[in-house]
């Protein structure tokens, strides 16, 4: 997608009215044992301009669309380790049309901003920035950031424009909340090694930490998407996870014996898969028979309607590592 959508999807997410920032001190929900410091609330630039200096250092960033869940948990629990006693956790909201394709699901991606606000709390998120459309797009920008080569193959393929939506986004926020450190989970392999690319080539001064993949007790991996499936598409779902797992135990044998194994795994299931590929890890080339190191078994495929995701690293070495 090249340009802000002017359906009503665009509007800004409704939540609680705009109010000065606050410190966690100032304001608190009270629960049956203890009160939980809230978060502070800004939705403008400015607002959140004000309340930039008043964070612990290090400012660790978790950029979200909201919606979020238990792998989010994951995010915001290493964000806080990472703050330690002294630093601040900011969470980022926001749908970023500009990443969704036509046809895509702008209109009917989850926006459920009272309830992120609770888990920010629960996790002792310092300031949550949720702000509409116009604040992070006063205009259509004319200079974004191309995502190179990298991002037009795999995700990018398939979703043509993706990339550029996702970088440009980050680079806003990251230069709008000024964070020492951002957090970005493993399942979005490929935006994890762009963004990081980002940050280096652009001298962005953030440094990018990986939080690995968090799955939920049937061993799907954590998704905002998930709640779009039924009862019986999850449990087609969980092909995914499984067609990964037989590939990774075939690691010994090699390459070829990991797609080989995976690919039949997923034949014989009731969906379609966009990709499964194994790259190299570190430059997502891809891995040729010999191959040493570590690895990425990516998958994209759609269960019904829902597009899910995921990947597990593998190593190749003398003994075949499992990773």
């Amino acid at each position: 997608m090249t340009g802000r959508p002017s359906s009503p999807s665009s509007v800004p997410v409704t939540g609680p009215p705009s109010a000065p920032a606050q410190t966690p001190a100032q304001a608190t929900v009270q629960t049956p044992s203890q009160p939980v410091a809230r978060p502070a609330l800004v939705t403008t630039r400015a607002e959140l301009a004000a309340a930039r200096p008043g964070l612990g250092s290090p400012v660790v960033l978790v950029p979200t669309m909201g919606a979020l869940h238990s792998g989010h948990r994951s995010l915001l629990k290493n964000a806080s380790e990472i703050a330690g006693p002294t630093g601040s956790v900011v969470v980022s909201i926001f749908v970023n049309p500009r990443q969704f394709g036509p046809g895509e699901d702008l209109d009917r991606y989850p926006r459920t901003l009272n309830a992120d606000l609770a888990v920010c709390a629960d996790e002792g998120v310092a300031l949550v920035f949720a702000p509409a459309v116009t604040e992070v797009y006063p205009a259509d920008p004319l200079v974004t950031v191309d995502p190179g080569p990298l991002g037009r193959v795999l995700e990018g393929e398939f979703r043509p424009g993706f990339f550029g939506g996702v970088l440009t986004v980050v680079l806003k926020l990251f230069s709008l909340v000024r964070p020492d450190v951002a957090v970005f989970g493993q399942k979005d392999a490929q935006q994890l090694a762009l963004v990081r690319q980002m940050s280096a080539d652009f001298n962005l001064d953030v440094e990018v930490r990986p939080v690995p993949t968090f799955r939920d007790p049937d061993g799907l991996a954590a998704s905002s998407r998930n709640q779009y499936l039924s009862p019986a598409d999850r449990v087609v779902a969980l092909a995914l996870p499984a067609a990964l797992r037989a590939g990774q135990d075939r690691a010994a044998d090699g390459p070829e014996a990991v797609l080989a194994t995976a690919r039949a795994y997923l034949a014989a299931q009731p969906l379609t898969f966009d990709y499964l590929v194994l790259r190299d890890a570190r430059t997502f080339q891809p891995v040729a028979s010999g191959f040493t190191g570590p690895a990425l078994l990516l998958v994209a495929a759609r269960v019904g309607t829902t597009r899910l995701i995921d990947n597990v690293l593998i190593s190749f070495g003398p003994a075949g590592e499992r990773g």
